[in-house]
């Protein structure tokens, strides 16, 4: 049976589009597709994103147990309400999810994770608490909601249906959060994060109040977005799908994510030994379709002068008017770079580019 989130109706009242997402019934688009990509790049948009996981993590030592859990160092969390992007590893040093962290107090941290992972997550957390002997609680959210809302006029657009929460928030830095209590809604965390490569916010809230704030925002002119417009944000921003652009079989740094692993700081973390001993072979690199006849999808095998490669994602970009992609080639392909990806029984030229490709609705490329 699938699972549902709490905006489940309000998706279909809309003449959603539903599909199975690792098991969760959501929106793929509302109509169109490119219409909500150019919302977010250049207005406001706003995605049900209840599926991912919220876990909390309290009492004595879970910084001690995140330094070594994660790959990134929970170290650089001193302010409260401070975030940090992070790869969860296993031991040999490949990814079994990536995530963000945020620091509240020493005795409370929160990280959500993706939904097709939370399960798997939540066991691998267990079994290193276990491991280290370590007292502190891990509690799933499922009660909570979140919705993203994504876009230059973002932040206005919150504003206008959360009034009270401008003052805590209109300072509040990328990678930041607050908690904000709402007479209505309820105990709301407003973090300034997001998948789409344009500013905006994600709150986390009480399913119950899930509706309501949706339907404010709504009023207020933010637009619904699915998983298709999700899917061409993120991949012009150069941001990571788990599943496929990385996997437990690949390592971070061939993922384009070794800003992710600190390896200088002397304390040990899971896969920390297995990705010392092993240099990697391969790195992740953007591209951009030259010739006409096909659009770049995950799984295409890319040719290189130095060895096979393979498209991770690919897509139309709607900002460009052009196909792009990532792809995982071998070590020795650089920026400017032609390759060839093989599209039914053909072989198109790709050039190597730098990530992003676009940015507040404006390509990056040159």
């Amino acid at each position: 049976m699938q699972k549902t989130t709490p905006l489940n109706a309000s998706h279909r009242a809309a003449g959603a589009r539903m599909v199975d997402f690792g098991g969760w019934d959501m929106p793929v688009n509302y109509g169109s597709q490119i219409d909500e990509h150019n919302a977010v790049r250049t207005d406001c948009g706003m995605f049900d994103v209840s599926h991912m996981l919220p876990i909390d993590l309290s009492g004595e030592g879970v910084r001690d147990f995140l330094r070594y859990a994660l790959a990134n160092n929970i170290d650089k969390l001193k302010t409260p309400g401070k975030a940090l992007y992070s790869c969860l590893l296993n031991q040999e040093g490949g990814v079994v999810d990536d995530l963000i962290v945020y620091f509240f107090r020493e005795d409370w941290f929160r990280i959500v994770v993706n939904a097709g992972t939370a399960d798997k997550d939540v066991d691998w957390l267990n079994l290193l608490k276990e491991s280290l002997g370590a007292s502190l609680e891990i509690r799933p959210r499922g009660e909570l909601a979140m919705i993203a809302v994504q876009g230059p006029n973002a932040r206005a657009k919150l504003w206008q249906a959360l009034p009270g929460s401008r003052a805590g928030s209109e300072l509040l830095k990328p990678f930041n959060a607050i908690e904000y209590d709402d007479l209505k809604l309820g105990r709301l965390m407003i973090c300034r994060t997001g998948y789409t490569g344009e500013d905006g916010f994600e709150v986390m809230l009480p399913a119950a109040s899930a509706v309501p704030l949706w339907d404010r925002l709504l009023k207020g002119g933010v637009r619904p977005c699915g998983l298709g417009a999700r899917d061409t944000l993120r991949l012009e921003a150069g941001l990571n799908l788990y599943g496929q652009d990385m996997d437990e079989t690949t390592r971070p740094i061939e993922s384009g994510l070794g800003w992710t692993i600190d390896l200088a700081a002397s304390r040990d973390f899971v896969g920390k030994q297995a990705l010392t001993q092993k240099p990697p072979q391969r790195q992740m690199v953007g591209l951009l379709l030259l010739d006409k006849g096909g659009v770049l999808r995950s799984h295409q095998k890319l040719h290189t002068a130095v060895g096979e490669g393979e498209i991770t994602s690919g897509t139309f970009s709607p900002t460009l008017g052009k196909s792009i992609g990532m792809g995982r080639v071998p070590l020795g392909i650089a920026i400017g770079d032609i390759v060839e990806v093989a599209i039914r029984d053909k072989r198109l030229k790709v050039r190597v580019v730098k990530m992003p490709f676009a940015r507040n609705g404006k390509s990056l490329l040159n």
